[in-house]
């Protein structure tokens, strides 16, 4: 059993989460629900190169040329833009093309507008990105509450944008709000996924990990061994988000 260093467990937690997501997406071709594709984009997503910014703004230019600046579709190809220069590690123009899409948004479509919410989480995410989670904050907890008020609490936006929140938090050093959050995400995704789900493992994972870091080590002991135990059972020994929650029981275990 390999051993986390202490200063690569985030990094781990972040492999994970990406390994998850990419389950839940296989997951979704077989007819189980998923998040739905180019909205919300994770702020630890692999970095994309710089070609795809470019073809992103291809596309925008087309959208632009045949639909006009404020159709719903060219809105949405212009998040594009923005998550695939957040990606590419220019942030700063992806804060700046977020605040406009916002902005746009807010005009166009209306402040409770689904899309309208998408933008305003994935302003906070590129926030986030940039090294300010403290100023997502406030955008994430916007987009949550009008997410729950307009999608309702299990839909798998609501509950992404509760993870993201609560993420926000353990990157300003404040676990102990993340724990409730993590708490609530995870009760509602065994409710409506099952607890075998890749997002349920990835919610168990979470608040594990959000334990870990408030200081509680014999509970992020016990929530990632339950994690291991259901990722086995469900994804297999050998699959790369097992792997990873192994290694992280070992080093909260170890801590």
């Amino acid at each position: 059993m390999s051993e986390v260093p202490r200063t690569g467990c985030a990094e781990t937690m972040d492999a994970l989460r990406e390994e998850l997501q990419r389950a839940a997406e296989e997951r979704s071709v077989e007819g189980l629900p998923t998040l739905p594709a180019d909205r919300d984009r994770p702020v630890e997503a692999p970095p994309l190169a710089d070609d795809e910014v470019s073809e992103s703004e291809r596309i925008l230019a087309d959208r632009e040329r045949t639909l006009g600046a404020d159709h719903p579709d060219t809105l949405l190809a212009r998040t594009n833009v923005g998550g695939a220069c957040q990606q590419a590690g220019h942030t700063d123009r992806a804060v700046r093309l977020f605040e406009q899409i916002l902005a746009d948004g807010e005009r166009v479509l209306g402040p409770d507008h689904p899309d309208t919410l998408t933008f305003r989480n994935n302003l906070a995410g590129g926030h986030e990105a940039a090294g300010d989670p403290a100023r997502a904050i406030p955008l994430y907890e916007d987009a949550l509450s009008g997410r729950e008020r307009v999608l309702g609490p299990d839909d798998l936006r609501t509950l992404q944008c509760r993870d993201n929140l609560a993420r926000a938090h353990e990157l300003t050093a404040a676990p102990t709000r993340a724990v409730p959050l993590h708490e609530r995400t995870l009760s509602d995704r065994e409710r409506t996924l099952g607890p075998g789900h890749p997002y349920t493992l990835l919610s168990r994972g979470n608040l594990a990990f959000a334990h870990h870091k408030a200081g509680n080590g014999e509970l992020s002991a016990e929530l990632f061994a339950h994690t291991l135990t259901d990722s086995e059972r469900d994804l297999g020994s050998d699959h790369p988000a097992t792997r990873h929650v192994r290694q992280l029981l070992t080093h909260v275990r170890s801590a």
